[in-house]
């Protein structure tokens, strides 16, 4: 279907017929007079002219009406298209602490910092999140909004694969970034605030605590999923030989549990890479809602073809009346001679 945007311009289609019709003014004698001028008009056919002066107009008629039509922007609608989006807007607080770089995780038989294990889950996570908004929080010692909400999916996984630890020092400020997540996530509607905190330790850092940055996100009905990442056991060499260590032993899971159960959400362990993709998996789930059906119709202008016709008789005449110009002056010249 093809409609205007403005149709009311093509109201104006019979104006050149209305000048047409005014009084002609007056004439004036010409400046010079030409005395061979009889001579020459004779030359040219009565019935030739008339004809030339209809072809003159109708173009002028088309060149304005198709100035009009463009002016109108015509646009071209196709058939109604159905579409039920799913999404969710979601705000993922990575954990940069000096902790993360612990050597716990192993990935291709090889052992690997838990921040690159992170990334590997994580960004794959992102990057199937296709319709929803996401943002991304970053905290050690202080919280920063590193990626605000958007739909742009791959720069929010492509500035996580850029952080490093020690970007915003070497603590743990777990409420500090709850605290961050709720002012960017309170506007937004009450079935849409949702924040997936990953962290290997406690807090030790910053203004609030994880208690009180939940009683906030519980005022403001933000969903907390808490996600405590950490393997339990590792061999480390040492003076004596090899001995097993607990690298998660500063993990505080209680507060963790506390967060997740205040506001809604769900605490997870995740002791490898394993059980990481399996939390994300779970969460991809869970989080996933479906709006109503939208419809729409894929719209594309045509002013522009109006216009080339305009622009394209617009020049035709103005090279058919350069050339009558000269055929009426070689005319001139040989009936003068």
């Amino acid at each position: 279907m093809v409609d205007f945007q403005w149709p009311w311009l093509l109201a104006l289609l019979p104006l050149p017929l209305l000048a047409a019709l005014l009084p002609a003014a007056n004439r004036r004698e010409p400046a010079l007079r030409v005395p061979f001028y009889q001579r020459v008009a004779r030359l040219d056919n009565t019935q030739s002219r008339q004809q030339r002066r209809r072809w003159h107009q109708g173009v002028l008629w088309l060149i304005w009406a198709s100035a009009l039509l463009a002016a109108a922007s015509p646009q071209w609608h196709g058939d109604p298209i159905s579409q039920s989006s799913t999404g969710r807007d979601l705000l993922l607080a990575i954990d940069l602490s000096g902790s993360m770089q612990i050597q716990d995780m192993v990935y291709q038989d090889q052992p690997i910092e838990r921040l690159q294990a992170v990334k590997l889950v994580v960004d794959d996570f992102i990057r199937n999140r296709r319709g929803d908004r996401l943002g991304l929080v970053l905290f050690a010692s202080e919280a920063y909004l590193h990626a605000p909400l958007t739909y742009d999916v791959q720069t929010v996984g492509t500035l996580l694969q850029e952080s490093q630890i020690g970007f915003a020092g070497e603590r743990t400020a777990i409420g500090d970034a709850i605290g961050l997540a709720v002012k960017r996530l309170r506007e937004r509607p009450d079935n849409e605030r949702v924040l997936i905190l990953l962290t290997d330790g406690a807090n030790n850092a910053g203004v609030l605590t994880p208690q009180r940055a939940a009683d906030l996100a519980a005022q403001y009905d933000v969903k907390i999923h808490t996600i405590a990442f950490g393997a339990e056991e590792m061999i480390t060499e040492g003076i004596f030989g090899p001995r097993r260590v607990n690298p998660s032993q500063d993990l505080d899971e209680e507060a963790l549990i506390a967060v997740a159960e205040q506001t809604g959400g769900r605490y997870f362990r995740a002791r490898d890479l394993s059980e990481l993709s399996s939390v994300h998996a779970e969460l991809d789930r869970i989080e996933m809602i479906e709006f109503d059906t939208q419809v729409f119709r894929p719209t594309r202008s045509l002013f522009h073809w109006p216009l080339a016709l305009a622009l394209g008789l617009s020049a035709l005449l103005a090279a058919a009346r350069i050339y009558a110009g000269r055929h009426a002056g070689s005319r001139s010249k040989e009936a003068l001679s």
